[in-house]
């Protein structure tokens, strides 16, 4: 299965249109979750149906701003939980690796007097932990400092606060492939700022399950974001723990001499290479 997460600035510009069908016809995503759309219901039931989604749950755009969309093909079914101008939470009973998971789409506010109010919305989302839940999208957070290149350095308790709302709500980042950045701005050296703002999160029975999902940033032309497509795959195996490395490990004084010592013991049995 496949699903496509978008930032995409508005999907009343033809060319952003455009732009979107070409993507959706080279990845071929099961279902699709876009973020400030800028357009009200009607508007959005046609970019659907344009795109082949007939299916759908659309947030009307506060104004200018905001705005939210879950569409999906027939060969997805979808129950909805809960929506507001910030998520769209479902269950998707996916049919090619038979189960049923929880998605929820999130888009974190842009400023920072409503991060708050972001974060506790994520953790009044968490229910029960024997789900396999993912959530996906724009946070408009990073996690750490070597996450943005460029301009002001992020506060640390800002970056703080993100990650302990992810830690209640036992949630982990999956990772990525290709670009390690999904926000950029500025065409000049001197100018020129990047962040990792998007991303996908899960708890660790979904990531059991589906083990040998990916995450790639896709190279984008319309839009200040670049699309993210997740590619499950059911591993067979998922009851089995597999090892996880978490990025904030290299951050600690002792890591580098905790690596030797395995290293050197052959505790796991690396392989050179």
């Amino acid at each position: 299965m496949k699903i496509l997460s978008w930032n995409v600035h508005g999907l009343g510009n033809s060319r952003t249109i455009r732009r979107l069908r070409h993507t959706l016809k080279i990845h071929i995503p099961q279902m699709v979750f876009f973020m400030k759309t800028k357009i009200n219901k009607v508007q959005m039931e046609r970019v659907q149906r344009s795109c082949r989604f007939i299916n759908g749950v659309d947030v009307d755009s506060d104004g200018s701003r905001g705005g939210l969309c879950l569409a999906w093909k027939d060969d997805v079914s979808i129950t909805l939980q809960s929506f507001s101008k910030r998520h769209i939470d479902v269950f998707v009973d996916d049919q090619n690796n038979r189960q049923q998971w929880r998605f929820t789409g999130f888009y974190g506010s842009l400023y920072a007097q409503g991060r708050d109010e972001s974060w506790n919305l994520l953790r009044g989302l968490r229910s029960n932990e024997e789900l396999f839940w993912l959530v996906c999208g724009d946070f408009n957070e990073i996690m750490y400092d070597f996450e943005k290149k460029g301009g002001i350095p992020r506060e640390e308790r800002r970056m703080e606060v993100f990650c302990n709302a992810l830690e209640d709500c036992r949630l982990m980042d999956i990772g990525y492939s290709r670009k390690w950045f999904t926000w950029e701005r500025g065409n000049l050296p001197e100018t020129n700022i990047r962040e990792r703002l998007d991303r996908g999160v899960a708890n660790e029975n979904w990531m059991s399950m589906f083990s040998k999902v990916t995450i790639q940033y896709l190279v984008h032309s319309t839009s200040d974001y670049c699309p993210l497509l997740i590619t499950i795959n059911k591993d067979d195996k998922w009851s089995q723990k597999n090892f996880k490395f978490e990025a904030w490990w290299v951050l600690e004084e002792s890591f580098e001499a905790k690596v030797k010592f395995l290293w050197e013991k052959r505790a796991f049995n690396f392989k050179a290479v």
